[in-house]
């Protein structure tokens, strides 16, 4: 079998360190209802090539115990502008953070990536309390 010219780019990024996301405590616990972030203004680096990717990042989630602070989450998303990472595991990164430090009832992040080469990349993750 031939050896993949991706191979091994991405062994460590499971453990990729990032900034803290902080969280407030939810006053409406009881309720469900969904909140919608939107942002234009993601960059990281395509491991491959090291060339920037840009991406729109929409989060949909639906709180528990714990809302997202927004200020953190930006600083948050600003600290991948570095970091050579595949799109599929951007999603699943981003969405795994998310969701230890906020424990929602739901969350699901859609990373939608500028065109590259001609081919738009889309990938949508989703969590669901058990």
């Amino acid at each position: 079998m031939r050896k993949s010219s991706y191979e091994g780019l991405q062994e460590n990024i499971r453990r990729l360190k990032a900034p803290e996301i902080e969280v407030w405590q939810n006053q409406y616990p009881h309720k469900e209802y969904l909140v919608s972030l939107d942002t234009s203004e993601f960059t990281c680096i395509c491991p491959k090539t090291g060339l920037p990717d840009f991406a729109r990042i929409k989060i949909q989630y639906i709180p528990h115990k714990f809302c997202l602070e927004l200020k953190s989450f930006k600083l948050y998303l600003t600290s991948y502008r570095n970091v050579g990472i595949f799109h599929e595991h951007l999603a699943n990164k981003i969405l795994d953070d998310f969701v230890k430090a906020c424990k929602p009832r739901f969350a699901r992040i859609e990373v939608e990536m500028n065109v590259r080469g001609g081919i738009k990349t889309m990938v949508s993750v989703m969590y669901k309390e058990r």
